[in-house]
């Protein structure tokens, strides 16, 4: 099994939660997932720009964490769908406020930013606090 050469410092939570987010798709899986974009070939489409093979790393990533929850529907055709966990539903917030940042700042990081045809994000998203 592969050891990393630098140990991770899991006492800092900002280090635990970059584990997470970190991910260069997992905010974004999280955010679709959460729009009811539920289906591995939805969210395919979804992130275009994404390779397939490194969303689905990023889902099983995500679903050791805990933060989403996969079921499989045994019928002809198998049918696949990801649900937020109430850990994951946790996150929302936090993506939330990610999401606000940034579109706040695009101009101070990305100078010479222009609308792409195709957005990647799926658009002002309220999130509310998580209940429990």
């Amino acid at each position: 099994m592969y050891e990393k050469k630098i140990p991770e410092n899991n006492e800092c939570g900002i280090s635990v939660t970059m584990k997470v987010l970190g991910g260069k798709w997992n905010p974004l899986i999280i955010e679709y997932i959460h729009l009811n974009v539920r289906r591995p070939s939805a969210l395919h489409r979804a992130l275009g720009l994404a390779n397939p093979r490194v969303i689905n790393m990023a889902l099983r990533e995500l679903e050791a964490y805990g933060v989403i929850s996969k079921t499989v529907y045994h019928e002809l055709p198998l049918k696949v769908e990801y649900f937020l966990t109430p850990l994951g539903e946790s996150l929302l917030p936090l993506i939330g406020s990610m999401e606000k940042w940034g579109n706040e700042h695009r101009e101070d990081i990305v100078p010479d930013y222009s609308v792409p045809a195709k957005a990647m994000c799926a658009g002002t998203v309220k999130y509310e606090e998580p209940i429990g």
